[in-house]
């Protein structure tokens, strides 16, 4: 018996690496692209462990849970780590980033999330990007939400260290991630006694048995299907082109915060000016005296297939989040969402306006 998901050849090397360069393509990259065999959580923590240590200063930005993720990461290196956080409803900017660096100029590191799915924000990485080159400082950028969503360009933007996952706006699997690599960011690694070698977490290790050796022969056995579903979601993206794919998602973004505030019953977007909101998803604060996360258990109960989640952790009470992210960055998706949100708010006695939502987000993708 046969099945198409098994009983197929083994990937092999070049194959990967054809993989690797169409995702290089994508970032519109020089630097070398490494896919990792795991969720992104793989090489963002590969590559911190393996460019920081003890005689780090590293200035890093929070906007976010992920931004405290990276902190904890670069402490338990040794590092010394200046946090610069920001209320997670908006976005830090390159002002504030000159800023730490004139208060500390010895910072040579600079870890920010581009865009928040959990909060619903995203960072002006461009102008953030021309901040950490007037320093000199390493950048190292967690793009796995933003990327497909919006713009993610490391060498424009002098991005050292670049990780993508394809399981949100790329709308492929989370097996498998990747990361760009500056030729500054291999020295430091090769320069640092810490970095992890002959581990799962190393990049070094791929630097020197796949990148250095021509990509001529794997580390070990590749994530068959997820390599093969990475490969088709980029081949999506091309035939779709980038620009339109990225389009869909800042459309879905307008109509939800477009249809949310038409919808009133007290909900407005948790992230307060549209600039600072992020394409990929858009969080809502519910209004006082109702639970976010009941509120979006009973739209899950009708409909298990609408893209909401509650916040995460302490926001679970006070924020909605709708992830119209890959295949759900369409107009049916918002508007089933806006939809279960507005009958849920108007079961709890609040006045809602569903045909004023509708129209709103319509009008969007117009």
């Amino acid at each position: 018996m046969t099945h198409p998901f098994l009983d197929l050849p083994p990937l092999s090397a070049a194959h990967f690496a054809a993989i690797e360069d169409r995702v290089a393509r994508l970032l519109d990259t020089r630097q070398d692209v490494v896919i990792m065999q795991g969720e992104a959580l793989l090489p963002l923590e590969g590559a911190i462990r393996a460019t920081a240590g003890p005689e780090t200063v590293a200035l890093n930005v929070i906007t976010g849970p992920y931004g405290q993720t990276f902190g904890n990461w670069l402490r338990d290196c040794g590092a010394t780590v200046i946090d610069l956080a920001v209320p997670f409803h908006t976005a830090v900017t390159a002002a504030r980033i000159r800023e730490a660096f004139a208060e500390r100029p010895e910072i040579d590191f600079v870890s920010l999330v581009h865009a928040e799915a959990a909060t619903g924000n995203t960072n002006p990485v461009a102008e953030i990007g021309e901040a950490v080159r007037e320093r000199g400082a390493l950048f190292y950028l967690d793009a796995v939400a933003s990327v497909g969503a919006e713009p993610v360009l490391p060498d424009a933007w002098g991005v050292d260290l670049c990780v993508i996952g394809a399981q949100k706006a790329m709308g492929g699997p989370a097996g498998v991630s990747a990361v760009s690599v500056s030729e500054r960011a291999w020295a430091r690694m090769a320069a640092n006694p810490r970095a992890p070698r002959r581990s799962y977490l190393s990049l070094l290790d791929w630097k020197e048995r796949w990148v250095d050796g021509g990509r001529k022969a794997l580390l070990h056995a590749p994530a068959q299907l997820e390599m093969l579903a990475l490969e088709a979601c980029v081949e999506r993206i091309e035939a779709d082109g980038l620009d339109t794919v990225m389009r869909r998602h800042r459309t879905a973004a307008l109509a939800t915060r477009a249809g949310a505030v038409a919808l009133g019953g007290g909900l407005t977007p948790y992230v307060h000016e549209e600039s600072d909101a992020a394409p990929v998803a858009t969080t809502l604060r519910v209004p006082a005296g109702v639970v976010a996360s009941d509120l979006v258990a009973e739209a899950l109960a009708s409909d298990d297939t609408l893209p909401l989640a509650a916040g995460g952790g302490t926001l679970s009470g006070e924020m909605i989040r709708v992830n119209h992210y890959g295949a759900d960055a369409t107009a049916r998706a918002v508007q089933s969402s806006l939809a279960a949100i507005g009958a849920g708010l108007a079961k709890q006695g609040l006045t809602v306006d569903l045909e004023a939502a509708r129209r709103a987000a319509e009008s969007a993708w117009r």
